[in-house]
């Protein structure tokens, strides 16, 4: 006799909405490979009357989240509500009650991850968390099992696909950046208050979150080093093209001496590297294994049915288990909650790589000289160098990157140069990565 799994649905938003969806378009489909029947047994929001474009009996609906926490018979929770709390409440008020647990919520985990995980695995429940970073991309499961052998060397990642769309637009396009962010609200890619996207806040979320999965460690998310994409403009995406690069958003995680690089900011990459061409809204994945090397992973990192997708792989798993009366089969976090150490992370200052500098300077003889010279106090070498518009009066841009340097000699240099009475404004610097295999 075919069994009954019952599960309950705390948020009832776009993804919440699309959960519901596959599970009626595809019930058949993933009563067969479950090998039992998935049950919505109910679903709690605050707004139980908009219409979703999903019929949903009243019988279903509850503003009582408490009603699915406390039911004994739904042992899977699903929290798509986001944000922080009650989010985190709930969550931990179900895992009290030895429940499943499978969540989008990467804010949530990235912030309180050092407190539920612990909990969970405490209690022997599963935390399903793949569609918190990446939507549809597996990335969460791939670093937790198909890379479970290797040594993560390096991740490189686009994922926020807001800053993706933005700037690839920017790129193909040649439009602004406030146009584009406009574009974006109005196709639904960027939220009416973009701030968490534009100024990668969502991406260091889901940076704390891979290098607990990679490394086997807990993270501060403020040691992540930030920086959003508000100040890229069309020039410089235009002198990037001239030098044979695209600009991304780049989330960078690199193992070295047993210390992590983690960092996020603009970053300028091959025009001819798969990264440099993902565009749209897509997310993608380059990670570096010991023994895997280089692996690709490309796909929708956000959306109603994509992210629904990556939830309900976590819920078969889950539903698995509780067919089986096995629980939470492996680390929640690629090692247990009991030999996580906090990470050891490279102070940004120490950080090496190339740069792109772009001065706005004043058009005299000696201009150049003064520049370099300043670099090469601080062992900044010059490795291109483009100078336009001689002659026209008032500053015209100069534009430099170098060989690899020290961020904290860079830093230092350009105070200097930002000082000289022949410099207009303050040097726009992106850190560029043109190493990647």
């Amino acid at each position: 006799m075919m069994k009954d799994i019952n599960i309950g649905l705390i948020g009832f938003g776009t993804i919440g909405t699309g959960l519901v969806k596959l599970l009626r378009q595809n019930e058949e489909l993933i009563t067969k490979k479950l090998g039992a029947r998935l049950v919505l047994k109910k679903i709690a929001d605050i707004d139980i009357t908009t219409q979703r474009g999903v019929k949903v009996g009243k019988n279903l609906m509850t503003t009582d989240a408490r009603e699915i926490i406390n039911d004994k018979d739904i042992p899977i929770v699903i929290e798509l509500m986001g944000g922080y709390e009650p989010a985190r409440t709930f969550v931990l008020e179900a895992i009290a009650k030895g429940k499943h647990i499978v969540t989008a919520n990467k804010a949530l985990l990235a912030t309180y991850g050092n407190e539920i995980f612990p909990a969970a695995q405490k209690k022997a429940v599963d935390i399903g968390f793949e569609a918190s970073v990446g939507g549809t991309i597996p990335i969460i499961k791939t670093l937790k099992e198909s890379l479970v052998a290797n040594k993560i060397n390096s991740i490189m990642g686009i994922m926020n696909g807001t800053c993706n769309f933005i700037l690839s637009k920017m790129t193909d396009e040649d439009k602004m950046f406030d146009v584009v962010l406009k574009e974006a609200q109005r196709l639904g890619f960027a939220e009416a208050d973009p701030t968490f996207d534009i100024e990668g806040i969502d991406t260091a979320h889901k940076m704390a979150i891979i290098l607990s999965l990679a490394y086997g460690k807990t993270v501060n998310l403020k040691d992540i080093y930030l920086e959003g994409i508000t100040k890229v403009s069309r020039e410089d995406i235009a002198f990037a093209r001239e030098l044979g690069y695209r600009i991304k958003l780049l989330a960078i995680a690199m193992l070295k001496d047993g210390a992590v690089e983690a960092r996020i900011h603009p970053t300028m990459i091959s025009s001819g590297h798969l990264l440099a061409n993902v565009n749209q809204n897509y997310n993608a994945f380059h990670i570096m294994g010991d023994a895997s090397g280089p692996v690709f992973l490309f796909g929708q990192g956000a959306g109603m049915m994509p992210t629904a997708s990556a939830v309900f792989s976590d819920i078969i798993d889950s539903a698995r288990n509780v067919l089986n009366g096995t629980n939470c089969r492996g680390p929640l976090r690629s090692i247990s909650e009991t030999d996580m150490q906090q990470i050891k992370l490279i102070p940004m200052d120490n950080v090496e790589t190339k740069y792109y500098f772009r001065f706005s300077a004043l058009d005299r003889p000696g201009v150049l000289s003064r520049i370099s010279g300043i670099l090469g106090k601080y062992n900044i070498s010059i490795a291109t160098c483009i100078q336009k518009a001689r002659g026209k009066k008032g500053a015209v841009p100069i534009v430099m990157t170098t060989y690899k340097a020290q961020e904290k000699n860079v830093q230092q240099a350009l105070k200097k140069i930002d000082k000289l009475d022949i410099v207009q404004g303050k040097t726009i610097l992106i850190r560029i990565e043109d190493d990647l295999n």
